[in-house]
């Protein structure tokens, strides 16, 4: 079994970041985590995460109020939903920070 984990930010000024952590056994994921998180007012918050946990691959939209949007991903491998966490995140993580810091206003 083989385990990976790093850590990447998205921006300059380091507010930003991607965090990532996946593990395999014969060529299968077996378990995975990535996660969009935001430094804002001086704290590290996440605000996406796709993961295994529960048995089955899912995304988390985490809010301020701390309530969550759960997505499953039934019909899914594991490496499949971790392809699309990435790319999700990678692509959208302004749009999820701009939402998130306008729903801390509300």
């Amino acid at each position: 079994m083989g385990e990976r984990e790093f850590l990447i930010y998205l921006d300059e000024a380091q507010e930003n970041r991607y965090r990532h952590r996946h593990a395999w056994k014969q060529r299968q994921i077996t378990k995975f985590r990535v996660q969009y998180e935001a430094l804002i007012e001086g704290m590290w918050r996440t605000i996406v995460r796709y993961d295994s946990a529960h048995g089955q691959p899912h995304q988390d939209i985490l809010h301020p109020d701390g309530s969550q949007t759960k997505q499953m991903f039934p019909y899914y491998t594991n490496a499949e939903v971790l392809t699309i966490g990435q790319r999700d995140i990678m692509e959208h993580w302004p749009d999820y920070r701009a939402t998130y810091e306008k729903e801390m206003v509300k």
